[in-house]
């Protein structure tokens, strides 16, 4: 049995789906099972780190992202026979990092509690998530302009699917343990250049909009504490002009080249108010 956290969010779900298409026993934890809407195969528990028993019962191995993690889940994982834990990280933990970040705190201390754990572990360092992009659906719903950020900033945005087809051989295929993967697209892409992608796939002319990044707020980071949204603008402002780092990993891994940000676009062009691919 492999326990799946988050597994109604973006990475979690399509880990979910690969894992029952290869035939193996999935347990999905989620806060809301009655509106989880995840597959008919899985076994589907409410997460609830005060019920061990039901989380890991049966269990070897653990998908886990960063936020659900604390050292008395690990221990009671431990305790009732997982012995694998597969962590979604970020690739912001890297050497020369700010380690101030918030976003470098929250995982580089949830890598520490895992390797204090006493688990075997294997860490994914994604770099940019491609559903980033999907802060705009509002906006492409309402028009064909989007107010944005560093239209220059670069990335190489990362299809949710190709980290989870890693997790998928991570878990499945063993000899990962101790293994630290960085993730990334196959392709730099500009924040302008993914807007003009998403409209290419909603088969739309879209216009990005270069806003002030010292004037933007909620409106446009409406689910980024304010505390955090100082630092991250910082970080955003880092990747105007300055080429991103492009792995292989993806490719290595799963045997599949990763898939580009034009292909995200079209996969999600429903999201955007186009037709579903």
């Amino acid at each position: 049995m492999i326990v799946v956290t988050g597994a109604t969010g973006n990475v979690g779900r399509a880990l979910v789906d690969r894992l029952l298409a290869a035939g193996r026993p999935v347990r999905a934890l989620t806060r809301d099972p009655l509106r989880a809407a995840l597959p008919d195969g899985a076994e589907v528990v409410r997460f609830r780190p005060d019920d061990p028993a039901a989380l890991f019962g049966g269990a070897t191995a653990l998908y886990l992202y960063a936020q659900a993690g604390s050292p008395a889940l690990l221990e009671a994982a431990r305790a009732h026979g997982v012995r694998h834990v597969v962590l979604l990280s970020s690739g912001i933990i890297q050497e020369g990092a700010d380690e101030t970040h918030p976003i470098h705190v929250m995982h580089a201390t949830a890598e520490q509690q895992i390797r204090d754990s006493g688990l075997d572990w294997t860490f994914l360092r994604p770099n940019a998530f491609a559903t980033n992009a999907l802060q705009w659906v509002p906006q492409i719903r309402a028009g064909n302009t989007v107010r944005g950020i560093f239209a220059d900033g670069l990335t190489a945005p990362i299809h949710e699917d190709d980290i989870a087809a890693v997790a998928e051989r991570v878990l499945l295929d063993g000899g990962h343990e101790g293994g630290v993967y960085r993730l990334t697209g196959p392709e730099a892409t500009s924040n302008a250049e993914q807007v003009a992608a998403i409209g290419a796939a909603v088969g739309r002319e879209l216009t990005f909009v270069e806003a002030d990044p010292r004037e933007v707020g909620p409106e446009l980071f409406p689910h980024v504490p304010p505390p955090m949204l100082e630092r991250l603008l910082r970080t955003f402002a880092e990747t105007v002009g300055v080429r991103p780092e492009i792995t292989g990993t993806v490719e290595k891994l799963t045997g599949t080249p990763a898939r580009t940000f034009a292909r995200w676009a079209r996969d999600h062009a429903g999201d955007f108010g186009g037709p579903a691919s």
